[in-house]
């Protein structure tokens, strides 16, 4: 099984950090491939950012450059271009944040995010709303830590995203931590020894989630909104995105 995990953003050390956090959590005999955007941000901290790093995930999974494979994951919490990236695929395609909610309503009656930049707290939020656990999410807690940080995490970084989680734990008397960034999934297993709950990395998850999609034999429907893109032509930097027009 050949797993496509797309690091949205533009940072080749954390393209390579998330795949290899991925690899780690796959079963033997599954393959990640890690990739990132042609063009974009070097990270994601707002939603102008997130726009664009969608444009860069939409242009690359409906490029006929991707090699073959089972099934997409999304790796970055934002989720961004999820849809899109649903419509020119007819194999499962997972969000990381789809997936951790899903994960964390599991194991615990309510969960906190701990997340990177407090400023994009309300767009996790947002999230929460959309996938409709508003009633398993008791907060969401941004550290104010940028997320190029975490391509090579110091101790005062990981202890800061500790002392956050800590603190999420109690103020929202939840069970479970979910981690608000790709790039902390390597820290994933440190954390959970440390806090004594569940912590959950929506990369390790959604490759597991994405392994029983493929091995029970379901495919993203395209029936209705996720039909494939209609054909039309584009123009500009999008030109090569044409379809059959």
């Amino acid at each position: 099984m050949r797993l496509l995990v797309l690091n949205p953003n533009t940072s080749t050390a954390m393209t390579a950090a998330i795949g290899r956090a991925a690899q780690a959590a796959a079963s033997p005999g599954s393959e990640v491939l890690a990739l990132q955007p042609e063009f974009g941000p070097l990270s994601i901290e707002g939603h102008f950012e997130e726009t664009i790093a969608a444009a860069g995930v939409a242009a690359l999974l409906g490029s006929a450059a991707v090699p073959a494979h089972d099934a997409t994951i999304i790796a970055c919490f934002g989720d961004p271009g999820l849809d899109a990236a649903r419509e020119v695929s007819a194999a499962p395609v997972l969000g990381i944040a789809e997936a951790a909610f899903h994960a964390a309503s599991m194991l615990a009656t309510g969960f906190s995010v701990v997340t990177t930049m407090k400023r994009t707290c309300i767009m996790a939020e947002h999230l929460v709303q959309r996938y409709g656990f508003e009633r398993h999410c008791r907060g969401v807690h941004g550290t104010d830590i940028p997320v190029l940080n975490l391509e090579d995490p110091s101790a005062s970084t990981v202890a800061e995203i500790e002392a956050a989680a800590r603190e999420a734990l109690s103020r929202d008397g939840s069970g479970a931590v979910v981690l608000g960034c790709a790039g902390m999934a390597p820290l994933c297993a440190q954390l959970q020894e440390r806090l004594g709950v569940p912590v959950i990395d929506g990369v390790a998850v959604a490759v597991r989630f994405a392994e029983a999609l493929v091995g029970l034999g379901l495919r993203t429907s395209k029936r209705g909104d996720y039909a494939a893109p209609l054909p039309k032509r584009y123009v500009g930097w999008a030109e090569s995105l044409s379809r059959g027009a």
